[in-house]
């Protein structure tokens, strides 16, 4: 059975490393353009370096990469982290059509920003889904689905990096065996029980809100895109911290204290302690380089 896997970044190359590992023929490898600053994608380079055919066109979507594609007669397309739009033309070519990696629960959660709809929603469990995808977004037939625990302080990055991940690479080897076997499933979804929600680019905290929910949209949002609040008129978006039990009557988004590895927050029944930041124009610092170098001090005000 000849694959066609379509991907990118550290999900992709373990994806293929995993199908190589079990003896799959990998015909080709399409994945993104290199970045300016010329470093390969990794997932490139694994194929590159194990002989396999490496085309990172500009976009999926440009004729003249169906028209190459056709030539290496795959019989599967494996998808595993695309972000580029895949034509139905390329989708509904190989014999046995195309899986896709989805890192939610589907019909849940469709969308590029499904881990962190679930953690900011304070959801208590997420998962996995390999799909046949369609003309649809996130709407194919499910192949198979694996169920994880998010746990109080999970964030984003830990639900992905310690568990989405790992089982995602499994998962898409073992949906592979499936096809291969002629047993894998084509069950319907129920679009009724999902939704399709927007990428998560920009996210403001609120600190007059209940301190979970303030708490759920910094960790859906850590490491990325960041929650965004402000200080002295700047942007300042907050990482790494802790949920605290402590409140009283200051203000939500009031700097309560200032320690040796960072700061605490008054909210809203509760506290927030923040540990990492990114000020704006800034790379992303510890707290306490923050509150040296800014000159906050207790008492000052987020938010405003």
């Amino acid at each position: 059975m000849r694959i066609a896997l379509i991907g990118q970044a550290a999900f992709g190359e373990k994806v293929l490393e995993a199908l190589l590992k079990e003896g799959e023929e990998v015909a080709v490898v399409y994945c993104p353009p290199d970045a300016p600053n010329g470093k390969a994608d990794p997932l490139g380079e694994l194929a590159a370096k194990n002989g396999i055919p490496v085309r990172k066109p500009a976009r999926m979507r440009n004729p003249e990469v169906f028209e190459e594609y056709k030539g290496f007669n795959p019989d599967l397309n494996v998808m595993a982290f695309v972000t580029d739009i895949v034509p139905m033309t390329i989708i509904n070519y190989p014999r046995l059509g195309t899986i896709q990696y989805h890192p939610s629960l589907l019909p849940r959660h469709r969308g590029g920003s499904a881990i962190n709809w679930a953690v900011i929603n304070g959801e208590t469990k997420t998962g996995l889904t390999i799909f046949w995808p369609d003309e649809g977004l996130d709407t194919g037939p499910i192949l198979m689905q694996k169920e994880v625990t998010i746990e109080p302080d999970d964030t984003l990055g830990s639900v992905y990096f310690n568990k989405l991940f790992p089982l995602g690479v499994e998962a898409m080897v073992e949906s592979v065996k499936l096809v291969k076997e002629g047993k894998a499933p084509k069950i319907p979804q129920d679009l009724s029980q999902g939704e399709y929600e927007p990428l998560c680019k920009k996210m403001n905290i609120d600190w007059m809100y209940p301190i979970g929910i303030v708490y759920n949209v910094i960790r859906g949002c850590n490491p990325s895109p960041g929650a965004s609040t402000t200080y002295k008129g700047q942007v300042l978006k907050i990482y790494d911290c802790e949920k605290r039990n402590v409140s009283g009557q200051t203000a939500p988004g009031t700097v309560l204290e200032i320690a040796d590895d960072g700061f605490l927050v008054a909210g809203n029944g509760g506290s927030i302690f923040v540990k990492r930041v990114q000020p704006q124009g800034s790379p992303k610092i510890k707290a306490a380089e923050f509150v040296a170098t800014s000159g906050l001090k207790v008492g000052d005000k987020l938010g405003q």
